[in-house]
């Protein structure tokens, strides 16, 4: 156990990882992903709760549901920097990263459980959030896993 907290939060994190590569590459590619979705939540005058979740603005308080929308674009937005701090400067980390994505992956989808919203249809997110739960438990396992390799195979700062 002592071991897997070792890797998840290292003592010093660095832009080297050992092991597979590609839980970098998917990581990076997610967090651009996650950039683009962060600004279009922060900037569109409807923070996509309209034009995107397909949720009906024309009701009393549809203010309130943009302004919530834009808020959370802001939080992503500063989530998605950390990630792309990580992803091109913080190697080490991408495991740890990937243990908060599926807990905030989780943590949305039980949210959208407790405290259901009617949609004209299903927001392109509820649906990522079926893709990205295992993409990530999967890249968070490869990360994980350590085996002996060689200089050409390990990235260093």
């Amino acid at each position: 156990m002592k071991a897997l907290w070792s890797v998840l939060l290292p003592a010093t994190a660095g832009n080297t990882i050992y092991g597979m590569k590609l839980p970098v590459y998917v990581f990076t590619v997610l967090a651009v992903i996650s950039t683009a979705r962060s600004c279009i939540h922060l900037l569109a005058p409807d923070g996509g709760a309209g034009s995107i979740a397909g949720m009906d603005l024309s009701v009393g308080g549809a203010d309130g549901i943009v302004f919530a929308f834009a808020l959370w674009g802001s939080a992503q937005l500063i989530y998605a920097l950390i990630q792309l701090a990580v992803a091109f400067r913080y190697r080490s980390l991408v495991p740890f990263m990937y243990t908060l994505l599926i807990l905030e992956t989780l943590l949305r989808m039980l949210v959208g459980h407790m405290k259901p919203v009617i949609f004209a249809h299903t927001p392109p997110g509820a649906i990522g959030n079926y893709v990205i739960l295992p993409v990530a438990t999967l890249m968070l396992v490869l990360s994980l896993w350590r085996q002996p390799v060689s200089k050409l195979d390990t990235v260093r700062e």
